[in-house]
């Protein structure tokens, strides 16, 4: 027998608009709330499509307040001439007001240049794998930046003299990260970064010089010279040997320090340690004499095995 009961209507579908439901119009938020919406985002982001999706965005993607830090950073999807391009364009936009700005994996002299004379009130200057910049760049820039007070230069090229440079342009330097690839072996032992920092910088707070190739001569210099250090990062700078009396010294003076055996599970670069490991402490390739055939040795006992059927064979048309 049939029930006499009726079929459940279907529930109304969960995304069905009721009557009395508002959905809000994102042109129309608030300019501040757009605003903080949109510095979610990175600079190219913004460039390249937040600023073109309505009016509304485009004016307050136009409001230099939007523009005080600049972090722009090529991931490979174009060109460096692109993104230097898309620079300048969020440069501008700052119209002076720019305070912070992060160039990684591209840049130039020029562009260097270009963010300092438009931007003399900037306070923090971060550069990246910039392998475009020069030493003449930075200096260049550095004195047109008397207000800076947080530096980077990581594995970019800057020299001994020219950090000495900076050092005097910058009196308000607080922080300066000047990181490179750490090498365990073959040892080379060099303070002139160390002195130039101990010479020319003592308003630093926080220091880190990931992979520099420092002494414990170098780092006596840095306590000396920056009596205000608060934070010092040493992680792969293996010629330090944190012990000792330089150990408690170092614990004394500063607040924060990272070893040099720290763990780097917090450093934003790949942290492969160079270790060339050598079986001979004559060779820093691990080769020894007995390793390295002569000339002759090497054309004709390898090569002898292709002369067993040929008289006449010619080891040097092997190659050529």
């Amino acid at each position: 027998m049939a029930s006499s009961s009726s079929s459940p209507s279907p529930s109304p579908s969960p995304t069905a608009m009721k009557e009395g439901d508002y959905y809000p119009n994102w042109a129309e938020l608030p300019p501040e709330l757009t605003s903080s919406i949109l510095h979610r985002l990175g600079a190219i982001e913004i460039v390249e499509t937040a600023r073109r999706v309505c009016r509304s965005w485009r004016r307050v993607c136009k409001d230099p307040s939007m523009w005080r830090k600049i972090d722009m950073r090529n991931l490979g999807d174009h060109g460096d001439m692109y993104y230097e391009k898309l620079c300048r364009h969020a440069v501008d936009l700052s119209q002076g007001e720019l305070v912070e700005i992060d160039i990684w994996h591209f840049g130039s002299d020029s562009l260097l240049s270009y963010v300092a004379d438009s931007s003399s009130n900037l306070r923090s200057l971060k550069v990246a794998q910039c392998h475009e910049i020069t030493s003449e760049g930075l200096i260049e820039a550095a004195a047109k930046l008397p207000f800076l007070e947080e530096l980077e230069v990581s594995y970019c090229s800057l020299s001994e003299e020219s950090l000495k440079v900076i050092g005097q342009s910058c009196p308000n330097l607080k922080t300066l990260k000047k990181n490179c690839v750490g090498y365990r072996r073959p040892r080379d032992e060099c303070d002139d970064v160390a002195l130039a920092i101990a010479e020319t910088m003592p308003g630093l707070r926080h220091l880190q010089l990931f992979g520099d190739r420092l002494t414990d001569a170098g780092l006596n210099a840095i306590l000396d010279g920056c009596p205000n250090l608060e934070h010092l990062d040493l992680r792969q700078c293996f010629n330090v040997d944190l012990v000792g009396d330089l150990e408690k010294r170092c614990l004394e003076r500063v607040r924060v320090v990272r070893r040099p055996n720290d763990s780097v599970h917090d450093y934003p670069f790949d942290a492969t340690v160079n270790d060339v490991s050598s079986s001979d402490d004559g060779d820093p390739y691990g080769l020894s004499d007995v390793d390295i055939l002569s000339e002759d040795e090497f054309y004709y006992d390898d090569l002898s095995e292709y002369a067993s059927d040929n008289s006449d064979f010619d080891p040097y048309e092997y190659y050529y």
